[in-house]
């Protein structure tokens, strides 16, 4: 195997040729570095998150294959996964996550902050045990909405190099909405994941799901009130929370039958749903 087919399976196992994972985990970031930069985000501080996001995205996409290897086989849609077929070994995995990871850490320290630095070593652990918790947690959507928003407090601490109760409920929407789209995602797989002995909260949710990811959308846009309530944000905040309700709305047509192709068109349509929130926050932020 030459050196541009091996580069092609590592971007396999990164999934940068899925670029969605990276946007889901990139909206609470970005909603939170103009938050906490009241409009303006540091530069900087914008740039070396983005790249963390990037960089951190991709070692998680690599521990989850490593975590998930042995379950990947049986599973129709994950199946050719770089690991689950053999086409890179578990040293390699390891050591390439490992790579990703220290990169993402070396991006901060020129900041010098120290908060950032032991919040970066939290969130860093918890993108490496979130694969593990679909062994045990009746809903591990919830411990990825937390691994997911981990840049929501990050994001604070870099701007104001504290964390104010504001970035706690900013997280605490990421939570929901993450049981929201996850549980889409999961609805695909539910009878594979049933058959292999995987927990998701498709399964958990059982013959309510639809109506358990409906409440969480519901959840997230009240969460997202709050915090606009809380921060003195304009209409145009409230215009994009309206606009994500909509978005929500729409999801509801595709998943309700419970049909895997449109459930999985649910779960990666849910870049809208972020970037609407996003939207309200940056207009909200050039008008005042």
């Amino acid at each position: 195997m030459n050196w541009r087919e091996r580069l092609d399976l590592y971007e396999r196992l990164m999934r940068l040729d899925k670029p969605i994972g990276i946007l889901l985990l990139a909206w609470p970031t970005l909603w939170a570095l103009w938050l906490s930069g009241s409009g303006r985000p540091d530069w900087v501080i914008l740039w070396i998150f983005t790249l963390g996001i990037v960089l951190m995205r991709s070692a998680g996409c690599v521990v989850n294959d490593y975590a998930d290897r042995h379950f990947d086989l049986h599973v129709e849609r994950t199946k050719n996964r770089p690991l689950a077929a053999g086409q890179v070994s578990t040293r390699e995995a390891l050591l390439l996550a490992a790579g990703l990871a220290l990169l993402s850490l070396l991006l901060i320290l020129p900041l010098q902050n120290r908060l950032l630095i032991e919040l970066a070593v939290v969130a860093a652990f918890l993108a490496a045990s979130y694969p593990f918790t679909k062994r045990f947690f009746a809903i591990p959507q919830a411990y990825l909405g937390i691994a997911f928003g981990f840049g929501i407090p990050m994001a604070y601490a870099a701007h104001l190099g504290t964390v104010p109760a504001v970035a706690w409920w900013l997280l605490a929407a990421n939570v929901a909405w993450a049981i929201a789209y996850d549980t889409e995602y999961a609805m695909v797989d539910r009878p594979d994941d049933l058959r292999i002995g995987i927990k998701t909260s498709a399964i958990t949710f059982g013959r309510y799901d639809v109506a358990a990811v409906m409440a969480c959308y519901g959840l997230t846009l009240a969460l997202l009130a709050y915090v606009g309530l809380r921060l003195h944000l304009g209409w145009p905040y409230y215009l994009g929370l309206a606009a994500a309700a909509g978005i929500a709305g729409y999801h509801w047509t595709l998943i309700r039958e419970r049909a895997p192709g449109p459930c999985f068109k649910a779960f990666l349509h849910n870049n809208w749903f972020g970037a609407a929130v996003f939207a309200g926050i940056v207009l909200s932020g050039l008008l005042t």
